[in-house]
């Protein structure tokens, strides 16, 4: 006899429409009382509820040290901090599709794209300036860190998503490909 809480596993592509309709099926009843907020990603641990992708890596890293997210060493760690909350706070917010769709209401569906590219141009401008003594083969030095973590996808969406030009931001150009 099969179990009821045996878990569903939904084959999918992130940017369709019909395996997006899914998705929200799946996760409109029970989603909001796990993040009342509303947004993801939510990461379910047993009895715990995490609903912060910030929140999320700490509390995995913290659980698997295997390969630690942060360096031991006090100034690289700091920055990896600094870069992190710059992409956390001051690029990916304000290019997350409901603030864009916010924009489209209030000014227009054609200031979304110049508004998301200002808005990475002055983030990566910050990040080129903060990493440019510190950058190895990756954002601090040779190992991958949190740095690392939170540029990857974000690096990704600016240069694909977004058409930001590489060229204009060598370090993050650099780190794309390494990534």
């Amino acid at each position: 006899m099969a179990s009821d809480t045996k878990k569903l596993k939904l084959y999918s592509y992130w940017r369709s429409s019909c395996s997006f309709r899914v998705r929200i099926a799946l996760n409109l009843k029970e989603f909001l009382k796990l993040n009342p907020v509303g947004f993801v990603p939510v990461l379910l641990d047993g009895d715990l509820v995490l609903a912060d992708s910030l929140a999320i890596i700490m509390y995995l890293d913290d659980k698997y040290p295997q390969h630690p997210l942060l360096p031991s060493d006090i100034h690289k760690r700091a920055i990896n901090f600094q870069a992190t909350h710059i992409v956390s706070s001051s690029i990916q917010p304000l290019q997350n599709i409901s603030f864009l769709n916010y924009i489209g209401e209030k000014v227009g569906p054609d200031e979304k794209l110049p508004w998301v590219q200002s808005v990475l141009r002055k983030g990566f401008t910050a990040l080129e300036k903060l990493l440019k003594d510190h950058t190895g083969r990756y954002a601090t030095g040779d190992e991958i860190f949190l740095a690392d973590v939170f540029l990857a996808p974000q690096l990704h969406a600016a240069f694909t998503r977004f058409n930001i030009p590489m060229n204009e931001f060598p370090i993050m150009s650099r780190l794309h490909g390494n990534v």
